[in-house]
């Protein structure tokens, strides 16, 4: 690959995790940040990986501020910062340039558009699970997928991803990938939050268990009324499956809570309420958890 320069934008769990993959294999990787502890961790020490036998690794990148006229850039921030994020790229994205969002929740990849252009920008889902253990410090969670819309600007991200050993696909349908990662994201998210627990004790407590796949099939529900089709044939048994294959990873919602942050429960469960209102089928467990995290928030 010739360019094998790429602007991650964030310097939390997974920008950092994937900051440290892309760096390893040989890339120019610059993070985009305003968290200050981290962008000075980053710079004295690099994006430190720490793998899942416990091995820890340091990997050269450049953290900045503001940045320079680019032509790759990963979007890894929360979603409730993707308007400034959107706007900030306006003066640094290069005209044919593409931007990939791998980000949670729903209406991400569409106001990035709104502002850069449909033509540069590209919707993606990931599972792959990683923790903050300090700024700039993350422990990888687990070997996880990155899936993308087909997009015809794809060809020096997704060869990037092979180069990390990072697996990838590309398929036709980003809705598909919104919904089938949401169904995910609200089973797990909100009730690790709330418990205070990580993903695999939720199938160690069957009541738990019981509201996990509840609320997936909920989520289901409002896809399969808007004629999506999901990446799997049963949502009960595909987040039971990533509960188990995460097990010991705790959820981007709960280390939210934990360090005060803002959570991403509007881009999530209330936008899972908003697209139930718009196609009449209920949401009262999506309603609940979307009233019970911000209620734990503000506390």
């Amino acid at each position: 690959m010739k360019n094998k320069n790429i602007l991650i934008i964030g310097t939390g769990a997974l920008a950092t995790l994937f900051a440290a993959r892309f760096s390893s294999a040989g890339a120019d990787v610059t993070m985009l940040g305003t968290w200050q502890a981290a962008l000075d961790a980053l710079n004295r020490d690099g994006a430190r990986l720490i793998d899942m036998k416990g091995h820890e690794k340091s990997h050269s990148v450049k953290a900045v501020r503001t940045c320079e006229v680019t032509d790759l850039v990963l979007v890894l921030v929360k979603s409730w910062q993707t308007e400034r994020v959107a706007h900030q790229l306006e003066s640094c994205l290069a005209p044919n340039g593409v931007v990939i969002t791998l980000q949670n929740g729903l209406g991400n990849g569409a106001l990035l558009a709104s502002v850069l252009g449909a033509e540069r920008v590209v919707q993606g889902v990931t599972t792959t699970g990683a923790a903050l253990v300090a700024p700039g410090v993350v422990r990888a969670g687990g070997e996880g997928f990155v899936s993308l819309e087909a997009h015809p600007r794809l060809g020096a991200f997704t060869a990037l991803l092979a180069e990390a050993s990072l697996q990838s696909e590309v398929v036709a349908s980003a809705a598909s990938l919104i919904w089938s990662k949401l169904v995910v994201n609200a089973a797990i998210n909100p009730l690790t939050a709330l418990l205070d627990i990580p993903n695999g004790e939720l199938l160690r407590r069957p009541s738990a268990q019981k509201l996990m796949g509840e609320i997936a099939a909920e989520t289901a529900s409002i896809a399969a009324a808007q004629n999506i089709s999901l990446s799997f044939a049963d949502p009960v048994l595909a987040v039971e499956k990533i509960a188990k294959d995460t097990a010991e990873n705790f959820s981007s919602m709960l280390q939210d809570v934990r360090r005060g942050a803002p959570t991403e429960i509007e881009a999530i469960c209330g936008a899972i309420v908003q697209s139930g209102k718009l196609t009449g089928v209920p949401t009262p467990l999506n309603k609940i958890f979307y009233d019970l995290i911000k209620a734990r928030v503000a506390g």
